[in-house]
């Protein structure tokens, strides 16, 4: 039985088979979901004897299929490299030193968008039918990826984020044709024409994407399929020029002018959505593979992370607020640590969106001396869960205290047996009744949960306006080492802040300067309210209390 999904814009029936494989089947490949099974192309007997190894140096084969309603037919796949290493020759030859290989879902997504400009573009592709993620995981070295590539790229901490022990195969439909290379072999082309032949087909095809707002980092005549006819010359279109077809977009990336277009409007609605993502107090219609939850009385939006078998709980009730935060939108973009002590980092998304995110330390024990009274109390505490933290700091907003805003959790689909750092249970002991829709614990000790939270620059509401007013945070320690407030002034904030959660029911048992942020308006000062006093809000709540 299949369920649909939707992954960065594109409808998949998803199928998860006796065996723990997954199969995603798009639009295009749903009058061949039969053919796509995997019994019937990758049987390795079947498998062994029906396919022919293509030319490029990915592991790519076209395939023919076993017969489903009396008919079979021919089809590419291709193990993704998501994680592996961009060969040397590819980066120097397009000084691209950062190029990455697209995960699986991420290559759909573009091939997708891009088939979306053709009346308007004469690129053709071939149709992508599938993706599927067997359910054997293997050794490292089996897979190609590197642990410090994928760590690099993926995670900055403790485990790894996407699953490398897992292969993804992609499935496209097979075009009739060679690659330019293979078709200028076999024909009557003077030596001194071929490179000539070769070089204006690149061109034509590199100019023809970025048209379209697109580029391939390792376009070659080898991507480009072509035709021949009974006199031996390459196939053209009306207008004269030869016709073509792309394959292989593993590194298929949208133009810098594109991608700000895009990121642009994604960031629009984002902002608009964050506005409202409490609004209706009625809980929304959501997609069958989303649900609305509430775990500790905070409404999310919830689904899992395909990519990485991992679980998302977007804070709100707005399904479209889903994709903004799948891991492949903010785990794999440049980051900035924040903090010396903690697994805090700042990014930008591929949204163009500010967020800031870290990595929670539920059930490691607080480092904290015990026989102070501070240390006691850390102690005994221990540190918060995400949803803790959420539930907390929404409830402080309600009473008055400002707080950073909180987006989403997420928990990694990588399972450690046995997670040597985690000490302290009884977190996961107090939220063992809350449960997912499929039944299970929402707090495992055996994956690591991330808390992401907007990276404070302004209100949602002013953020969402036609003319949004910005602001820069700077957290109370900063603000009195560069001169913004006084010692005297420091403590004075820091003491009325300590007030002010305990007037609102909370304690933060490790309160400390860069627990506050000020901000700072776009001519550099202090934002102030009313009274004042310099605008204070929370932005950790690890070892947030409520008392009373």
């Amino acid at each position: 039985m299949s369920t649909t999904v939707n992954i960065f814009g594109v409808d998949y029936d998803h199928t998860q088979m006796p065996d723990g494989a997954d199969l995603y089947v798009t639009r295009y490949g749903k009058p061949f979901a039969g053919h796509l099974q995997p019994e019937n192309w990758l049987e390795p007997a079947w498998f062994e004897k029906n396919r022919e190894r293509l030319h490029g140096t990915s592991t790519v084969y076209k395939v023919r299929t076993k017969e489903v309603g009396a008919r079979s037919i021919n089809i590419v796949v291709k193990w993704c490299r998501v994680g592996e290493a961009v060969p040397i020759d590819t980066m120097t030859f397009n000084k691209f030193a950062q190029a990455e290989f697209n995960s699986p879902y991420e290559e759909f997504e573009l091939v997708m968008e891009m088939r979306r400009a053709m009346p308007r573009s004469p690129i053709r592709t071939h149709k992508p039918l599938a993706i599927y993620v067997p359910a054997e995981r293997l050794q490292l070295w089996q897979t190609g990826r590197s642990v410090s590539t994928i760590a690099s790229k993926n995670t900055r901490h403790r485990d790894v984020e996407l699953d490398i022990f897992r292969q993804y195969i992609l499935i496209y439909e097979w075009i009739k044709g060679r690659s330019a290379v293979e078709i200028l072999e076999h024909l009557d082309v003077a030596e001194e024409h071929h490179d000539r032949i070769m070089a204006g087909l690149t061109k034509d095809a590199i100019g023809d994407l970025d048209a379209a707002g697109y580029r391939v980092l390792d376009m070659k005549p080898a991507h480009i399929i072509v035709r021949a006819d009974k006199r031996r010359e390459f196939v053209s279109m009306r207008n004269g020029r030869t016709a073509y077809a792309l394959v292989d977009f593993e590194l298929l990336e949208r133009t810098p002018r594109h991608a700000e277009e895009v990121a642009g409007v994604r960031r629009r609605e984002y902002l608009r959505r964050q506005r409202d993502r409490f609004a209706n107090p009625a809980k929304p219609a959501v997609p069958g593979y989303l649900h609305i939850v509430e775990p500790m009385g905070v409404r999310y939006v919830f689904g899992h992370a395909e990519s990485t078998h991992g679980l998302l709980w977007v804070a709100g009730q707005d399904p479209g607020l889903f994709d903004y935060f799948l891991p492949e939108r903010w785990r794999r973009t440049p980051c900035m640590k924040l903090s010396r002590t903690n697994d805090l980092y700042y990014t930008k998304t591929k949204d163009d969106i500010n967020l800031v995110w870290r990595v929670s330390r539920v059930g490691e024990q607080p480092t904290a001396d015990p026989d102070t009274e501070q240390g006691g109390k850390m102690i005994a505490c221990g540190y918060n869960s995400p949803f803790e933290e959420f539930s907390m700091a929404l409830e402080l907003a309600r009473r008055g205290v400002n707080t950073v805003y909180p987006r989403a959790i997420y928990m990694t689909g990588l399972e450690a047996d046995k997670p040597t750092y985690i000490h302290d249970l009884r977190r996961f002991n107090e939220h063992a009744g809350l449960k997912t829709p499929s039944g299970e614990p929402i707090l495992r000790p055996n994956h690591n949960y991330i808390a992401v939270w907007g990276y404070w620059n302004g209100m949602d509401e002013m953020l969402s306006s036609q003319n949004p007013v910005y602001c820069e945070g700077i957290n109370l320690d900063t603000a009195r080492d560069a001169g913004y407030v006084s010692v005297a002034e420091h403590h004075r904030l820091l003491s009325l802040h300590r007030e002010r959660l305990l007037n609102a029911g909370m304690e933060d048992l490790n309160l400390k300067g860069d627990h506050v942020l000020l901000s700072l308006s776009v001519e550099s000062n202090l934002v102030r309210c009313e009274d004042g006093m310099p605008d204070m809000r929370q932005c950790n709540f690890e070892l947030m209390r409520r008392v009373g």
